[in-house]
């Protein structure tokens, strides 16, 4: 491997692969200065996110009680072991690589740097999209309860729900400022998860025998079935495992720190810059998840554009071209086996998504109230 530099705004040059000192790189946002515990609850959390409530519909419908426990647990074991490749290169060459695209930039070059940071944008603002959309359709189910006479509808709910993400993106600056909120979080997953465990019991034991074929015509079903492969990877993986580390929303930390943002958040030049910056941002994507509110569509494109490629592609070529020279022909097939495997999963996934996308938009207009 070349030991050519790699110039970045954000990166120190680096002409040797093999120094041994570990540089730090430039963040406006803290870095190794929060507890394996917050690290810890911060993963746990990430992964049990508010998508898990979807993930009955999404992955379990299509595929059916076998095949979606099966797919589930494939799928956490899969991500495990490219996770695993992305961590063995976390210091390499010298560089302690706090950031995916540093990484990539690393070993590949500045195309690879701009590639992998617009497959990552792509991912957040898909996965933004899907939490905006799943907050409203939340809060309108809540809504129904009490009142049913379609006063409010979806688009309605989606704008509150980005209104409450604008307010916590402008109160937390940063992730290491979660700390409170992990408590909430974590306790009000418990909660969600006892009560679902609960109702789930009851009903199983008191409701009649129920039909858990697979629904839709056979076409409908392999489409479907594709869409749920790329949901099964969304289920582990946001392709920012480096990220995890600097405790930073990839998207607000690469402004905070091209921008210079420093000092106490509550500066009025810092609580500027986050109500208009991450307000706008947020506000972008609640109008576009009014405009169009598929859930599982957005889940199924996302694992397809972003996820697939970051998780899975990218960590299994990475780790040739860092450790060719140490590996056996038999350990280079088998990375390139997965490389060409999940690619092939990558495109049809992505032609389901498509495809799901053009139903849906047949079936409901803009600003659906589903």
């Amino acid at each position: 491997m070349s030991t050519t530099s790699f110039d970045h705004p954000l990166l120190p040059n680096v002409h040797n692969h093999e120094k041994l000192a570990i540089d730090s790189p430039n963040s406006a946002h803290q870095i190794s200065n929060d507890s394996w515990f917050q690290v810890g609850i911060v993963l746990g959390t990430g992964v049990n996110s508010a998508f898990a409530l979807g993930y009955a519909g999404i992955i379990m419908v299509p595929l059916g009680w076998v095949s979606g426990v099966v797919g589930l647990v494939l799928a956490s074991a899969i991500s495990l072991y490219a996770s695993t490749l992305i961590a063995k290169l976390h210091e390499y060459g010298g560089r302690r690589h706090i950031r995916y695209r540093d990484l990539a930039g690393f070993i590949y070059g500045q195309t690879a740097y701009s590639l992998v940071w617009a497959l990552q944008y792509a991912n957040l603002f898909l996965i933004n999209t899907g939490f905006v959309i799943l907050g409203g359709r939340a809060l309108k189910a809540f809504y129904v309860l009490f009142r049913d006479d379609h006063q409010m509808k979806l688009p309605h709910f989606i704008a509150l729900a980005g209104f409450a993400c604008v307010l916590f993106a402008i109160a937390i600056p940063h992730l290491s400022a979660l700390r409170v909120w992990l408590g909430f979080s974590t306790f009000f997953s418990l909660v969600y998860i006892c009560i679902a465990i609960a109702l789930s019991l009851k009903d199983g034991l008191e409701a009649p025998p129920r039909d858990y074929s697979i629904p839709g015509t056979k076409n409908s079903r392999t489409w479907a079935t594709i869409g749920a492969a790329a949901n099964l990877v969304f289920a582990y993986n946001t392709g920012m495992l480096p990220e995890i580390q600097i405790f930073a929303s990839p998207t607000y930390e690469f402004l905070d720190t091209k921008y210079g943002v420093k000092g106490s958040a509550l500066a009025c030049k810092n609580l500027a810059f986050r109500i208009i910056v991450r307000g706008g941002y947020i506000a972008i994507t609640a109008f576009l998840s009014s405009l169009l509110p598929f859930l599982g569509d957005f889940m199924s494109l996302t694992g397809a554009i972003s996820t697939f490629p970051l998780t899975f592609i990218l960590p299994n070529h990475m780790y040739i071209v860092a450790k060719r020279k140490k590996l056996s022909l038999l350990q280079q097939s088998w990375h390139w086996l997965n490389i060409f495997f999940f690619s092939c999963i990558a495109v049809a996934a992505l032609v389901a998504a498509l495809k799901l996308i053009t139903i849906d938009s047949k079936t409901y207009h803009v600003f659906a109230d589903l």
